[in-house]
């Protein structure tokens, strides 16, 4: 039984679900065209990236030279060839990347039955910021059924496992690639995007703990998020 009052309204949970779908959608592959169309019809998500949306070659070219001349050659820059956006690169001493079983976010997305398609994500290990961010979102999406049910204790276990996952994985190296990604972007769109993430982490990790009630020290043991 729950022993504290959580109430959540369906719009913080639809904000911090549709910010989670957004940032690792970006982090996890090049955007594609209807990524891009939805993005310049949606004026409230375009104002999440005020860089992006006065970028004087938005308005010069159309979506397709701008995703194939500037953006997708910024994603390989950012993602696949000059940045490491993986956990155990940061994590583990010797800087390599874990990409069977022992890698420390296997046992958790089992638990959950979050199931990850590497080939699918063209991600080579499971703790791939775009995909630790998808996890993120789908803990909100279970957190949605969870209100649904009027399930107390269910929404309380969520929170406690998003805190979680925060505190000891994303915030505990994330801030690190973002950092770097912003200062290598060569696009406004990747540069907002890591802005965006990193705001956001933080504030959601604010927003957790006030939800459970709990006071917020420092977020990360690394001091990656610079408290």
């Amino acid at each position: 039984m729950s022993t504290i009052d959580i109430n959540v309204t369906k719009e913080e949970l639809v904000n911090r679900t549709t910010l989670y779908a957004i940032i690792s959608r970006l982090m996890i592959t090049e955007v594609d065209s209807e990524f891009l169309k939805e993005l310049e019809s949606n004026e409230a998500l375009l104002g999440l990236f005020p860089n992006f949306k006065s970028w004087d070659k938005r308005k010069e070219f159309g979506s397709t030279i701008l995703k194939e001349r500037y953006l997708d050659v910024d994603y390989t820059n950012l993602f696949l060839l000059h940045l490491v956006p993986y956990e155990s690169f940061y994590t583990r001493d010797d800087q390599m990347i874990e990409s069977g079983g022992d890698n420390p976010v296997i046992e958790l997305y089992n638990a959950l039955d979050f199931r990850v398609e590497l080939d699918k994500a063209r991600v080579v290990s499971p703790d791939h910021i775009g995909v630790e961010l998808e996890f993120m979102y789908m803990l909100c999406e279970a957190m949605s059924k969870a209100i649904e049910a009027d399930d107390i204790d269910g929404i309380e276990e969520l929170f406690y496992i998003q805190k979680g996952f925060l505190e000891d994985h994303l915030l505990n190296w994330a801030p690190m690639y973002l950092i770097n990604m912003k200062k290598e972007s060569r696009t406004p769109l990747y540069h907002d995007s890591a802005e965006l993430a990193m705001e956001f982490m933080l504030s959601d990790f604010e927003y957790i703990n006030e939800k459970l009630g709990l006071k917020v020290g420092g977020c990360c043991s690394s001091g990656a998020c610079g408290t």
